[in-house]
């Protein structure tokens, strides 16, 4: 039963996920709500990145400590891989935003970010903080202390240790430890408190480990005196499962990086390194000479007393018998003086109300998605589940402010609905991601508004608040408009309600190669936010390039729909890289953006509002070899992006792998980390050596040493290591000059390595057989040469050719001399 039990919640959970359903507290929950609400004590982990951050922590403290926990990762992991996808750099950054919200939803913590850009990998703090621009972001992190006040801060990472881990991880706490003591000086950063007020948190940890020492023997002889231990392997009764499978289930939501968790029971220990404040005598609980009751402010006391009461009374099979005791207290948190607690304290016991009185109200938008200026229904609904006196009064739309007064009771389970028509005002913006409204440098996302910094995602700006009389107490209520549908297979689908552009303008692809100086036709679709759209399209494009017909009408009748226009683009002669910029014009206005939308089953539904362009190339470069098999790895564009260059690509299914099945090919292609994710490659690694054996060529791109499918990555020996060359204007020497990757059938110069985006390469081999041949050597300033970015060796009659530089980030690019390298790859044998 208690199996069941736990498929049951989990099933609820991430059906809610997917469709951003509204949540909806069971008994044992609101029981749960009441004890966070009788706690007024916060935590703010911190560390750099999505899925930095311990969840097995972050629950305990949530969960078992009733603490407010939050998660503050400096960036939004917008320089890691993709193993989900093919998005990269803002949209990945998208996705694992919302994998952290996910996370989130799961522990029970709060989330936020600062403006640094995760630009890749960092080998120092000295180099993070200089492209962060390390005055910018510890505002940040001081911005978020003095909002969120916490009472104890816990870094992931040591700041005493510069070099030894990713530069991003050592900044975020050294970053923490400045902050600690700066957010109380009302001298730093003074304009940040015309919102807020200085804030001194009492503790600061290092969250160490065994791993920290390198190994659990060295952890066990080290001194412990500093130190605080606890066990959070704790089990839930009123949730059906321990903390650690909690936790597991949340770090399972970071998908794109493949952290997907198996859940544990029994003791989990836990160890927090005093680096600030003062240590708890029992050297157990972090919240330990801390007033976390209501005691703490100033008119709590009765508030505590009557909460005491709920929480001693709570009625699991009539939640509602509490209204009257919690009403009591809402009135008493709304006069209160410390407004830091009131505004929290006031919203989390308004929850509690409507949960405990089964309460449900929507606003459901008739549409998913409007254009500015435009008039579309809406339409309310509010029902009351208990047989307590509700009454509601008044609904008000926001930005417009239309609202009804029906002023009607609402009785036990009789629902009531009507709708009001909400006109988007003129000068909305589009719903996109505010960190991405305006342009930012390689390390800093560019944000003005200074109450967006620090938020996970761009807040609602339509809104329906209900105000519902409870027996002579007036509470509101906000809801965000939504959109609704039934999907054939998920059933009632929610998403947000979107503004958007009456006109988005986006082209096939983000970049194309010109191999020769014939002309190609690009395509550029616009899609209408209205309906009877008319307007027309001209290209701007740079110096050299010639295009047919720079002007064309376009009209399109319904909304959503849309028309796809071709243009005829002449390259100059020489080699030249440009922009394409698009300019739509509708009603006197210029409109260059494209709308671009993520859709993955773990996390809502995103859209972004970006601007549009696209990169063409004009290469002159020469190939052999047409055919090409590519099997996929993580999600990348590599296959697209040979097709750009004249390629005929085929996807194989490593199921479909055989060494008939491979003879066509001019050269076989495995994609990144097909070896850490493709388990089928196991049995299939025969094959692919006997293709090149028997006269193939095969390119094998970057894999990690850790979860490797297969024992024998190449036919002979070659180790992987964690080696990578983070600048990507790193100096790159020739070992062999003369070698036919570097001379056939393009000649590659050190002028193919300018240009080229967020590093060299990574997981290079360091050790290998003296079958191979290195080509390349390459190293970041103040370390050793690295050698193995390329490697090729003869296998038989064939070639076999392993790489970690990051091709999968140029071809995106546009970067000419990847493309070139590749082509010589390819050609090699042919």
């Amino acid at each position: 039963m208690r199996k069941f039990l736990s498929l049951l919640i989990l099933f609820f959970l991430f059906s809610e996920i997917h469709s951003q359903a509204p949540k909806k507290l069971s008994a044992s929950e609101i029981f749960h709500e009441i004890q966070q609400l009788n706690f007024l004590g916060s935590v703010l982990y911190l560390a750099a990145h999505p899925d930095d951050e311990n969840t097995r922590l972050i629950s305990y403290l949530s969960n078992e400590k009733n603490a407010r926990t939050a998660y503050l990762s400096l960036t939004r992991g917008d320089g890691g891989q993709n193993l989900i996808g093919s998005q990269i750099r803002e949209e990945l950054g998208v996705i694992r935003t919302q994998e952290l919200l996910a996370a989130r939803r799961i522990d029970g913590g709060q989330q936020f970010f600062t403006r640094a850009n995760d630009f890749g990998y960092s080998k120092t703090p000295g180099e993070t903080l200089e492209i962060w621009n390390k005055e910018e972001v510890l505002s940040d992190v001081v911005w978020v202390i003095r909002k969120f006040k916490p009472d104890v801060i816990i870094n992931r990472f040591d700041h005493r240790t510069p070099g030894t881990t990713h530069g991003h991880h050592t900044s975020s706490a050294i970053l923490s430890v400045e902050a600690f003591e700066l957010a109380d000086d009302k001298d730093v950063f003074p304009d940040q408190l015309k919102f807020t007020k200085t804030h001194q948190p009492q503790r600061l940890f290092f969250n160490t480990s065994p791993w920290f020492y390198g190994s659990q023997e060295a952890f066990e002889e080290a001194s412990k005196q500093n130190l605080l231990k606890f066990d959070t392997g704790v089990y839930f009764p009123l949730k059906g499962l321990s903390n650690p499978e909690i936790a597991a289930l949340s770090r399972s939501q970071h998908r794109s990086q493949g952290f997907g968790s198996t859940g544990s029971r029994g003791v989990q220990e836990e160890y927090l390194e005093l680096i600030k404040g003062e240590m708890p005598e029992g050297k157990e609980d972090i919240f330990e000479g801390i007033n976390t009751s209501w005691s703490r402010i100033e008119g709590g006391a009765e508030i505590g007393e009557i909460l005491n009461a709920v929480k001693d009374n709570f009625n699991f099979t009539n939640p509602a018998a509490s209204l009257p005791r919690l009403i009591a207290a809402y009135r008493l948190i709304k006069e209160l003086k410390n407004e830091h607690w009131r505004e929290i304290k006031s919203e989390e016991i308004k929850n509690i109300i409507a949960a405990s009185a089964g309460l449900y109200l929507e606003a459901v938008a008739g549409t998913s998605a409007a254009i500015p200026s435009e008039e579309i229904p809406v339409r309310f609904e509010a029902i009351n589940r208990s047989d307590f006196a509700i009454t509601l009064q008044k609904v008000e739309l926001s930005p417009n402010n239309s609202s009804l007064e029906p002023a009607v009771t609402l009785k036990n389970n009789n629902g009531w609905s009507e709708e009001l028509v909400l006109k988007i005002p003129e000068d909305s913006k589009a719903t996109s991601p505010y960190w991405l409204n305006e342009e930012g440098s390689t390390g800093m996302y560019k944000v003005e508004n200074r109450q967006l910094i620090g938020l996970p995602e761009t807040p609602a700006s339509t809104k329906a608040t209900f105000y519902l009389d409870f027996n002579g107490t007036e509470i509101p209520f906000s809801k965000e408009v939504i959109y609704k549908y039934n999907d054939n297979v998920y059933g009632e689908t929610y998403r947000s309600f979107e503004i958007i552009p009456p006109v988005s303008v986006e082209f096939e692809e983000n970049v194309i190669i010109f191999a020769s100086a014939q002309k190609r036709q690009i395509s550029a679709k616009i899609v209408s936010g209205k309906e009877n759209l008319q307007g027309t399209l001209a290209l701007d494009l740079g110096e050299g390039w010639k295009i047919e017909s720079v002007t064309r009408n376009f009209s399109i009748a319904q909304k959503g729909g849309s028309v796809t226009l071709n243009f005829s683009i002449t390259p100059p002669v020489d080699e030249s890289e440009t922009y394409i910029i698009p300019k739509a014009e509708v009603e006197g206005k210029i409109y260059s953006e494209k709308t671009v939308h993520i859709d993955y089953e773990h996390i809502p539904y995103q859209t972004l509002v970006l601007p549009s362009k696209l990169k063409v190339a004009k290469l002159n470069i020469n190939k052999k070899g047409q055919q090409i098999g590519y099997i996929e790895g993580a999600g990348d564009v590599v296959p697209e992006s040979l097709e750009q260059i004249g390629y005929k690509v085929t996807r194989i299914s490593p199921a479909g792998i055989s060494e008939a099945s491979l003879k066509r090919f001019d050269a076989v292609v495995v994609g990144i980390r097909a070896y850490n994710i493709v388990e089928e490659l196991r049995y299939k690694q025969a094959a692919l050596l006997n293709y090149v054996k028997n006269g193939g060529n095969l390119i094998v791109q970057y894999n990690t040493n850790r979860g490797l499918k297969i024992d024998n990555i190449a036919p002979y020996n070659l180790e992987l290591s964690r080696d990578r060359v983070t600048e990507e204007e790193a100096e790159v020497n020739f070992l062999a000059e003369d070698h036919s990757l570097l001379n056939y059938p393009n000649k590659i110069t050190t002028g193919d390595f300018e240009n080229w985006v967020q590093e060299r390469g990574l997981y290079f081999p360091n050790a290998w057989a003296p079958e191979f041949t290195p080509v390349l050597s390459m190293n970041d300033k103040g370390e050793t040469p690295k050698d193995g970015s390329l490697l090729v060796a003869k296998y038989g009659q064939g070639y076999y050719i392993y790489t970690g530089i990051s091709f999968f980030r140029q071809f995106p690019a546009g970067v000419p001399g990847a493309y070139k390298l590749f082509a010589n790859m390819i050609s090699i044998g042919n």
